[in-house]
């Protein structure tokens, strides 16, 4: 099972640079509006400690983590629903 997360918010406030944090993608984080046009995607394996401990127990074929997949969406602006910026085309 895997969840879903979108980064959303306002030009310039730090959005790919959280991106960056979460998942260690490295994309570009620069200061000026709509340095992000297209959505950046990252998937982040989720540790567990538990995971190995259980594994003892069940011994399972094979473990899988949970993930969780990060989406940067580039800003919004006042307007997009009218098409305004980049509009809501994400």
């Amino acid at each position: 099972m895997s969840l879903k997360c979108g980064i959303v918010g306002l030009p310039n406030v730090g959005k790919s640079t959280l991106f960056n944090a979460l998942t260690k993608a490295g994309i570009a984080a620069e200061n000026y509006p709509f340095c992000t046009i297209e959505p950046n995607v990252g998937i982040v394996e989720v540790p567990d400690p538990r995971l190995a401990d259980l594994s003892k127990i069940v011994n399972p074929q094979r473990i899988l983590s949970a993930t969780t997949e990060f989406v940067d969406i580039a800003g919004l602006v006042a307007g997009a629903s009218k098409g305004e910026g980049l509009g809501n085309q994400f």
